[in-house]
C-alpha cells in the first residue's frame, strides 16, 4: 500500500544481517523443547501422579474423558500426545490475544523497543523452564512464553520497513528459510541435550538453560546491534553507525489497495486451520499404518524441514508472493488425499515432499502479500492482526481434526481436511490478487529484460 521509505543498501544489509542471526538463535531456541514434549510432560505425570488435586491431575482427567467419548478407541499412549496437543493449542491462543498488541506498540513506540520488551518475556518464561520441577510452574512458562512471543512477526515488520517493493518477496523467503533451517537442526540439538542431566529435580534443564542461554545472547545481541526502522521513529533518533548523511524518510506515498486485510486474515485463518490439524495427525496416523517410533517421525520431520530449507534459498525468494501461495495451497490439498488413502512409505513420503512445499511457501507468501497493504504508521498492527488469525486457527485445528479423525476415521478426516483444503484454493485464486505495485514493477522488469 505504500513505497518503503529511502535507506542505504549497506544499512539494509546490517538490519538484514541482525535479523537473520537473532531470528535463527530464537527459533532455534524455540524448537528445543518440541522432541522433548512427550517425555517431558510424562515426566510430569509420573512426578504428580500419586498426587490428588493437582493442577496437572484435573488437565488429565478432563483429557481422558474427551478422549473416551469418541467411538474409536484411543490408545493409552496416545494421552501425553493429547495433553501436548492441548499445551500447543494453549500457547497459540497466547499468541493469538498477544500478536495485535505487540504490533500497536511497536507502531507507536518503534520495532526495537517492542522486540527488547519481547525478549525480556522469552528470556523469564525459559527460566520459568529452567526452574520447573512441577507441572504448574512449567505451564507458566509456556503462558508467559505465548503471551511475550513476538519476535517473528516484529521480525517481518522490521523486514518490511527496509526493503522495497521488488525486494520484499526476497526478504521474506529469508524470514522463512529462518525457520526451515531452525526446524531441520534445532529439535535434534533439543534431543541430544535432554540426554544430559544436570538437576536430578528437573531433567530438562540442561535444554532448558542453552535455550536460556542463546536467548539472552541475542537479547544481548538485538540491544547492540539493530537500529530502529520505525520511519516515524526514526526521525527522533540521530545519525548511527557513521551514517553521517542520514535523512528523514520522505512522506509516505499512498497507493490503492489490492487485497484487504480481512480477505488475507481470513485466508490465513482457513489455512492454517486445516494445515495445523493435518500436521498435529501425522504422529497417529504413522503409528497406527507403520508403527513408527518418536526417530521415525523425527526422521520424517526433518526431510520435510530440509526439503523446505533448499526451496526456500533456491526457489522461493525468487518467485511472486501470489504465485507462491498458488503452489503451496495447491500442494497441501494434493498432500491431504494422498495422506487419507496411502499405504506405503513412500506415499508417506512423496505427501511429506508436497507437505515440504507448503511449509515454505504459503505462510511465507501471505506475509508478504500482508505487508504489502500496510503502510508504515500501521504495519506492526496489521502484521500482528494477521499472525492473529494465523494463532487462532492453530490453537482450534489440532482439536478439530483430530476429532473427525477419532470419530469417522483417517479416510474422512483427510477427505473433509482436502476439500476444506481446496476451499482455500478457491480462496486464494479467485480472491486474492497481484499488489498493483508490485505488479508494474515485474512488468517494467520483464520489459527491461526483453530490450536487453
Amino acid at each position: 500500500m505504500a513505497a518503503t521509505p529511502p535507506i542505504s543498501p549497506a544499512r539494509r544489509k546490517q538490519v538484514l544481517r541482525v535479523l537473520f542471526i537473532s531470528l535463527l538463535l530464537d527459533l532455534i531456541s524455540f524448537t528445543f523443547i518440541l522432541p522433548l514434549f512427550p517425555k517431558l510432560l510424562e515426566f510430569y505425570r509420573n512426578l504428580e501422579m500419586e498426587k490428588s488435586g493437582t493442577m496437572l491431575s484435573r488437565i488429565l482427567y478432563g483429557l481422558n474423558a474427551y478422549k473416551n467419548s469418541f467411538s474409536k478407541p484411543i490408545n493409552d499412549r496416545y494421552d501425553i500426545v493429547l495433553l501436548g496437543g492441548a499445551m500447543g493449542s494453549l500457547f497459540s491462543l497466547c499468541q493469538a490475544i498477544a500478536s495485535p498488541i505487540i504490533g500497536t506498540l511497536s507502531d507507536r513506540y518503534g520495532r526495537r523497543t517492542a522486540l527488547l520488551w519481547s525478549m525480556v518475556g522469552n528470556i523469564a518464561s525459559v527460566a520459568l523452564w529452567c526452574a520447573a520441577t512441577d507441572f504448574r510452574t512449567f505451564l507458566a512458562s509456556r503462558i508467559v512464553g505465548g503471551l511475550s512471543e513476538g519476535n517473528v512477526q516484529l521480525a517481518l515488520a522490521i523486514a518490511t520497513d527496509i526493503s522495497s517493493d521488488e525486494e520484499r518477496g526476497k526478504t521474506m523467503a529469508m524470514v522463512g528459510a529462518c525457520f526451515s533451517i531452525a526446524f531441520t537442526f534445532g529439535p535434534a540439538l533439543g534431543a541430544a541435550l535432554s540426554q544430559i542431566t544436570i538437576v536430578a529435580a528437573n531433567p530438562f534443564a540442561t535444554a532448558a538453560g542453552v535455550s536460556l542461554a542463546l536467548i539472552v545472547t541475542e537479547t544481548i545481541y538485538l540491544y547492540y546491534a539493530l537500529p530502529e526502522t520505525h520511519p516515524r521513529q526514526q526521525q527522533q533518533q540521530p545519525p548511527t553507525n557513521g551514517d553521517t548523511k542520514h535523512t528523514p524518510p520522505a512522506p509516505e506515498q499512498r497507493s490503492e489497495r489490492t487485497n484487504s486485510h480481512l480477505l488475507l486474515n481470513l485466508t490465513h485463518f482457513s489455512f492454517i486451520l486445516f494445515f495445523s490439524g493435518m500436521e498435529f495427525s501425522l504422529p497417529f496416523m504413522t503409528y497406527d499404518l507403520f508403527a513408527y517410533r518418536a526417530s521415525d517421525s523425527g526422521r520424517l520431520l526433518g526431510y520435510i524441514g530440509l526439503v523446505a530449507s533448499i526451496l526456500q534459498g533456491a526457489l522461493v525468494r525468487r518467485m511472486h508472493p501470489l504465485r507462491v501461495v498458488q503452489l503451496g495451497v495447491v500442494s497441501c490439498a494434493a498432500a491431504f488425499f494422498i495422506l487419507g488413502q496411502l499405504t506405503t512409505e513412500r506415499g508417506l513420503y512423496a505427501a511429506a515432499t508436497l507437505l515440504a512445499v507448503t511449509s515454505s511457501t504459503v505462510v511465507t507468501g501471505l506475509n508478504s502479500l500482508s505487508s504489502f497493504e500496510a503502510g508504515s504508521e500501521e504495519r506492526g498492527e496489521k502484521l500482528g492482526n494477521h499472525r492473529s488469525f494465523g494463532q487462532f486457527g492453530r490453537a482450534l485445528g489440532p482439536l478439530a481434526f483430530c476429532t473427525m479423525y477419532w470419530w469417522a476415521g483417517r479416510g474422512v478426516a483427510y477427505a473433509v481436511g482436502g476439500a476444506g483444503m481446496i476451499g482455500v484454493v478457491g480462496l486464494v485464486f479467485g480472491g486474492l490478487k497481484p499488489p498493483k505495485g508490485l505488479a508494474k514493477l515485474n512488468s517494467k522488469s520483464a520489459a527491461v529484460v526483453a530490450s536487453e
